[in-house]
């Protein structure tokens, strides 16, 4: 294999790779997040995770098809060495992820105390503004809306009230 159908094989398996993650992240999102977060992380170390094939060549493969491959055809001995792989960036990962909840818990929980204290002043804004409508005066509805029929014209007597000439 040349070095270009090396990067190319790659690159096709990093765009299969994204497609798996992606169908992972639609399975799992449903679930609560404590543990759909955890089952997002697993997923993507068993996609990412390469392991080495040949040390002469500096020649990578997925850690996960290598294991498989060993396994189920029973040749080669690199299912030891790709399965301690998966548990040392497993490892990495799922340290990184407890480091990004600590970060995140605290963040969440001020969040959510401010969201509490918006709601409290929410409702007390609502109970007074009820307290202020029902101590106002209600308006009347014909004093807005008049009913009444508008006033008629005045009329002299006299001048029949016909037509208005001009004066001349």
């Amino acid at each position: 294999m040349i070095e270009q159908d090396y990067t190319l094989a790659w690159g096709l398996y990093a765009v299969a790779a994204l497609g798996c993650l992606l169908v992972a992240f639609k399975l799992t999102g449903w679930m609560w997040r404590w543990l759909r977060e955890p089952l997002r992380v697993i997923v993507a170390v068993l996609l990412f995770t390469p392991t080495i094939v040949d040390p002469v060549k500096d020649s990578f493969a997925p850690a996960v098809a290598i294991t498989a491959l060993d396994l189920a055809f029973k040749v080669g001995n690199n299912a030891w060495r790709a399965a301690s792989d998966l548990a040392m960036y497993g490892m990495i990962a799922f340290g990184l992820y407890l480091l990004f909840v600590l970060v995140r818990w605290p963040l969440e929980k001020r969040a959510g105390e401010r969201r509490e204290k918006a709601e409290a002043a929410a409702k007390r804004q609502a109970a007074e503004d009820d307290a202020v409508m029902t101590d106002a005066p209600v308006a009347d509805r014909r004093d807005r809306y008049r009913e009444e029929p508008p006033a008629a014209p005045v009329r002299r007597p006299g001048n029949g009230g016909g037509r208005v000439e001009p004066r001349i």
